[in-house]
């Protein structure tokens, strides 16, 4: 490939996209082919906003990127020896392309004024949900002010600071169409939900609420769901109150009506969900494009709730929405936002000075420094990595205490009670210390010791994730399930129930979905759970993914429990690196002056 920032313009077949996916080559193709004049800037311009979508960026910020060796913003493609072309010449050249419009135009590349280069779809997702939320941002609830406020007393009858924040939280979901409630682990996030639909079934007299409790995975919606389940036990009101609130909890897929082999869902702007409140889990894991169907299905009078850590990673798909609206919502007290996002600051699970609430805050901080002293100090806390022939030996004890009970049981809702009770977790796919190795290494100590048969792909005691939504059989992407005989005797897949109540759904496992071994698995997809202890695995060689938000991640996992396996200098470069995900939705969100965007043609 030739450099293209001073190449003149070519007839499209000069530059090689080597190192693309097919897919962002087949789209630049498409793009230089039905939109002349052809450019390399075009051609570079339609690969890499394709390639940073798959990598988690709403759009291609140009301005950061050009003029850089394409190695250092893209370095894992395989021809890494173009440098970008400088913003001036880029901009022109796409300018001068029917390919790329201005916002407002139905192109198939959408070019802002702050040189933000989007496909026009994710254009159109961010504009709607920024305008979405917004809206409802501003439009504030009538409530009987007198009720509320005795709803609060009776709620929170301690008049302690440490209240305050959940106090506040329940009346600003109260009186607005749109609120965001975060905070780490142990912060009361699902109490003060619950305590929140109270005092709005209250308010709502004889009249019934429809209430959806929703997250991204099945796992996050049958834990959101036994959470509601114990808080509601001590929630001080009457049985006909406690009676109505939810018991149940479905993904957000479920809860919109997937459409098989489409992107859309039943539920969008012409059939909107028939609810009253929507409270959506783990809102961090939620996409840009998830999130702004979402909206787009909710009844104009309807409250929408989100949760979550804005400190945890943000979604595998493009966007971070949480981060971005929290971001918004404290650039300044006269953000659309400032009074509809609260952050609950108390931690009720861990005492001060516990280990895991000290490190994971000092990893969030950044504070490499307070990191390795708290492990120094903590031999039982830190180890370096093993080496790779050491592994085996050294995860050993681990697998068999942590996995042992697990494959023996044979009551499947006790098995997945057990398998909840210890996890291991690593950053990457690939590698001796990639989620690939290690589930085959657990497999391999477990058959050592007696505990599990391999004889095929399928043996009692297996564990399994989904890795494709398939509404079909209503298993969706995280969705975790064991392999187990039945009553007589064949080999079934049972998962928890889709809605959170309990129970579990057997499974032939040929009828499963895409679907992968879960001895270990990534932090990524260990989102929405939680377990009494953690593993966390880094792997021995630097890379992008390593962030500061994957650490903190890994580490709320925990409940009581963290052993952490890393050399200190990949450490230290992890906490030290942050996620920066390309977006224009915290702009959009920071201006009320942003008009309803046209529909397209």
């Amino acid at each position: 490939m030739r450099n293209a920032s001073h190449s003149a313009p070519s007839d499209g077949k000069t530059i090689l996209l080597t190192g693309f996916s097919d897919l962002d080559r087949h789209f630049a193709r498409v793009v230089v082919e039905l939109s002349p004049p052809v450019s390399d800037e075009l051609q570079l311009a339609a690969a890499l906003v394709g390639h940073q979508r798959a990598a988690g960026h709403a759009c291609l910020d140009l301005a950061a990127v050009a003029g850089r060796w394409l190695r250092d913003v893209a370095s894992d493609l395989e021809d890494s020896s173009v440098r970008l072309p400088t913003l001036t010449a880029w901009r022109k050249a796409l300018r001068a392309s029917g390919a790329v419009g201005r916002p407002g135009d139905f192109t198939p590349l959408v070019l802002d004024e702050a040189n933000r280069l989007y496909l026009h779809r994710y254009w159109r997702y961010e504009t709607d949900l920024a305008v979405a939320i917004r809206r409802r941002a501003q439009l504030q609830v009538a409530v009987d002010e007198a009720l509320l406020q005795a709803s609060l007393q009776r709620l929170f009858p301690a008049q302690g600071e440490e209240f305050d924040g959940q106090r506040h939280a329940v009346r600003t979901a109260a009186t607005r169409a749109f609120s965001v409630i975060t905070g780490g682990p142990g912060t009361g996030k699902t109490r003060t939900v619950v305590w929140l639909l109270a005092a709005l079934l209250e308010q709502a007299g004889e009249r019934p609420l429809r209430i959806a409790l929703a997250a991204p995975t099945g796992k996050s919606a049958a834990r959101i769901a036994e959470s509601v389940r114990a808080a509601k036990r001590q929630l001080p009101c009457t049985d006909a109150l406690k009676a109505m609130l939810p018991e149940e909890a479905t993904t957000l897929h479920r809860l919109l009506g997937p459409i098989p082999n489409s992107p859309r869902f039943r539920h969008d702007a012409t059939n909107p969900l028939a609810v009253d409140i929507v409270v959506v889990d783990e809102a961090s894991m939620v996409d840009l494009a998830l999130m702004a169907k979402l909206f787009a299905a909710l009844p104009t009078a309807a409250r929408i709730v989100l949760i979550g850590d804005k400190d945890q990673l943000a979604s595998v798909e493009a966007g971070n929405v949480l981060g971005e609206i929290c971001a918004a919502a404290g650039s300044s007290a006269a953000s659309p936002l400032a009074d509809s996002v609260v952050e609950l600051q108390k931690n009720w699970r861990f005492a001060p000075g516990v280990e895991i609430h000290t490190l994971s805050q000092a990893v969030n901080a950044g504070d490499e420094a307070a990191v390795m002293d708290q492990l120094r100090s903590s031999p039982a806390l830190w180890q370096a990595l093993p080496k790779p022939g050491e592994l085996s030996a050294a995860l050993r004890t681990r697998i068999l205490d942590g996995y042992g009970a697990v494959v023996r049981e044979r009551d499947p809702a006790a098995a997945m009670a057990q398998f909840n009770r210890f996890r291991l977790l690593t950053a990457v796919r690939r590698g001796p210390y990639g989620v690939e190795s290690l589930n085959t290494l657990a497999e391999t100590l477990l058959e050592r010791a007696g505990l599990i048969a391999r004889r095929g792909p399928w043996y009692a005691g297996r564990p399994v994730i989904v890795t494709r939504n398939d509404p079909a059989t209503k298993l969706f992407n995280g969705d975790v399930g064991l392999t187990l005989p039945d009553a007589s005797g064949h080999l079934r897949v049972f998962f928890a129930n889709a809605d959170g109540a309990g129970g579990v759904r057997a499974f032939v496992p040929a009828r499963l979905p895409e679907h992968a071994t879960v001895f270990a698995m990534t932090i990524h997809k260990s989102q929405g759970s939680e377990f009494d202890r953690v593993l966390l695995v880094l792997p021995e060689r630097d890379s992008p993914v390593l962030t500061r938000e994957l650490v903190y991640t890994g580490l709320t996992r925990a409940r009581s429990a963290i052993e952490l396996w890393a050399n200190e200098d990949i450490l230290r470069q992890a906490i030290g690196r942050q996620v920066r995900r390309a977006s224009g939705l915290r702009d959009a969100l920071c201006n009320p002056a942003a008009t309803e965007p046209p529909s397209p043609a």
